[in-house]
């Protein structure tokens, strides 16, 4: 019997330098959701930002309405959606009205915010984001399950609050929360019986917190009479593979000195060199990014595996460090040779092959049997006029004009 299937997709923040044209950038983040869909993926991630020039999307809610129109089954997700910028009640009710038009394809995942000038603009205190949001989930949950909520905060207050429409999906969408380093988004997962999203599982810090988080989210799972499950956790980590090793290191000098940048001079975290050895390298050896085969991204998910203790999908960062054809290509070699390998998709195949092999002998002997049996009876009714020559040989026969 197989086991569990472990699902794949991407976590799109999305990552655009400021050389090219904005518009054009979002259709390709369409597109690649597109793509994977045709490739079997099961989930994409669409992130919320609002300043710094890299992370274009806005709103996720709107490219998550586009993109449930040019797809047929893929999952799509907030990923995530900052709630300290937002009503409890509008935000519930936006992702319950998606719940409806995408028919249970929505997932709602859930954050303090990333970007500390996203809050300045807005006049939130980056210190109060992780508050916020623990208290806007004290709200969302219960209303995305159908519940009627009265609340009140220092910034929201909810009066016998609830959804105009029963939620599509029971008893709720997919929900899960983010989580890095810290164990807010553990502590918040458990409270509330949801699912874990480890953005930075591949960064050094993240992924030495990973057992500790997932053993914080058991922990105050149970305190709370709450049950989570590691088919709901998902682990982020960049990829990009090709055929060889050398191709994949060749293609991602095409973009990943700018995605470089922006983590150095705005998002402010080391995940490169700073004393001039090849980034490449450093991202490669540090266990932070695979860069290289279907066979290194096996790998890092297994490593990854070990680590945790086990986890229900792997999400891929979009990054954009190659062009849109490599990275397309990129995807389409995972879906073709790393996918099956942890769904088990060709294990009866690998099975079938090896009985057949090893009964081949008998097989082709009970062929060749059939296959005499009626040539003997042509034969008998007809002469071999019409029977070739190597037929008659292997019976050990020679041409006549009549049957004997």
């Amino acid at each position: 019997m197989v086991g569990r299937k472990m699902k794949f997709g991407a976590f799109i923040a999305p990552f655009h330098p400021l050389d090219e044209n904005p518009t054009l950038a979002l259709e390709r983040d369409l597109e690649l959701v597109q793509h994977m869909d045709n490739l079997g993926y099961d989930e994409a991630w669409i992130g919320e930002h609002h300043s710094a020039g890299y992370e274009l999307i806005a709103s996720p809610e709107l490219f998550i309405a586009t993109a449930a129109e040019r797809t047929r089954t893929i999952k799509l997700g907030t990923g995530v959606s900052s709630l300290p910028y937002h009503h409890p009640l509008m935000l519930a009710d936006r992702i319950n009205q998606l719940d409806h038009i995408t028919r249970g394809r929505v997932m709602f995942g859930a954050g303090p915010g990333s970007l500390p000038s996203d809050a300045f603009m807005m006049g939130i205190e980056v210190a109060k984001q992780r508050d916020m949001m623990d208290e806007a989930l004290e709200a969302i949950v219960p209303l995305l399950r159908g519940e009627t909520v009265n609340m009140k905060t220092d910034w929201f207050e909810l009066r016998d609050a609830r959804l105009q429409m029963t939620p599509w999906s029971r008893p709720n969408v997919d929900i899960a929360i983010a989580s890095t380093v810290s164990p807010t988004g553990a502590t918040a997962a458990g409270r509330h019986g949801v699912g874990l999203l480890s953005i930075g599982a591949t960064s050094q810090g993240g992924f030495n917190a990973l057992a500790s988080n997932w053993g914080i989210a058991e922990k105050i799972a149970k305190e709370n009479g709450n049950q989570v499950s590691r088919d709901d956790w998902r682990l982020v980590g960049p990829v990009h593979v090709a055929e060889t090793r050398e191709k994949a290191r060749e293609n991602v000098r095409f973009g990943l000195e700018k995605w470089l940048f922006y983590f150095r001079e705005v998002a402010a975290l080391p995940l490169a060199p700073t004393d001039g050895s090849d980034p490449v390298d450093a991202l490669i050896e540090s266990g932070m990014a695979v860069i290289g085969t279907p066979d290194d991204c096996i790998a890092q998910i297994q490593r990854l595996q070990e680590q945790s203790g086990g986890f229900g999908t792997f999400l891929q960062m979009a990054h954009n460090w190659a062009d849109f054809a490599e990275t397309k290509r990129s995807y389409e070699l995972i879906a073709r040779y790393v996918m099956p390998h942890f769904q088990e998709t060709n294990v009866n195949r690998g099975l079938s092959l090896d009985w057949a092999r090893k009964n081949r002998e008998g097989f082709i002997g009970e062929a060749m049997m059939a296959v005499g049996s009626r040539v003997a009876k042509h034969i008998e009714q007809h002469g071999t006029e019409d029977i070739s020559p190597e037929i008659l040989e292997a019976m050990g026969m020679k041409k006549t004009d009549a049957a004997e």
